[in-house]
């Protein structure tokens, strides 16, 4: 998956729908937590569609694991079609269910394919067009605490080493929660060894992915 991938903003579904000799293919996309969310969104699109021929399923994770499946359709002519848009976009974390209602002609394996890659091409759009697509980073989260005379100082400490502060916390000294994309921690670090005379003032978390 690289240091980082594309998915859909949580708690949004794209969908689209492609029509061909009155067979109407419809594409619903969402983002997943995992394995099980995957299974459950496409428990409730089959639920919604229940009275459709086919609802064919695709999943791709940003820990390299993805899944899919023809549903009934002649083998290849469905789910690898949409899992290989789900690629081609660099989306992870996502499941992408189609339903197809026959419309009482046989499109043939080749007519399937392109059905089943635009109604999926189609629902990634109007997420790109509804600006849903989030840009996820590897990031490395770090921790910092700082007197109070240092905090403008560390501040822009932060900014210069390119990281984020997401949240100060004021008590006694201040705690600084910031993040890195991965990697680039290193600099502010070295840096606030050598501003503390040695000393280790940063707490430096596990990478995970997040967006930045």
């Amino acid at each position: 998956m690289g240091s980082s991938f594309r998915t859909i903003d949580e708690g949004y579904e794209a969908a689209a729908e492609f029509v061909d000799r009155r067979s109407r293919f419809i594409a619903q996309v969402r983002w997943v937590d995992g394995e099980r969310g995957a299974d459950a969104f496409i428990e409730e699109v089959r639920a919604r569609h229940h009275d459709a021929r086919h609802n064919v399923p695709a999943w791709i994770l940003s820990d390299g694991r993805e899944r899919c499946s023809d549903d009934g359709e002649p083998r290849g002519t469905a789910g690898m079609p949409t899992l290989e848009v789900l690629r081609g976009a660099d989306l992870a974390d996502v499941c992408c269910v189609v339903t197809r209602y026959f419309g009482g002609t046989l499109l043939g394996p080749g007519g399937l394919v392109r059905a089943y890659t635009a109604a999926t091409q189609a629902a990634v759009e109007r997420a790109q067009a509804d600006d849903k697509v989030v840009l996820m980073t590897l990031v490395t989260p770090v921790t910092v605490v700082i007197p109070y005379a240092a905090y403008g100082r560390v501040e822009r400490l932060v900014a210069d080493c390119g990281g984020k502060v997401r949240d100060s916390l004021f008590s006694e000294d201040v705690q600084l929660n910031c993040a890195f994309v991965a990697g680039e921690e290193e600099r502010f670090v070295e840096a606030m060894r050598e501003l503390a005379a040695g000393d280790e003032l940063c707490r430096v978390g596990e990478p995970r992915f997040a967006a930045f």
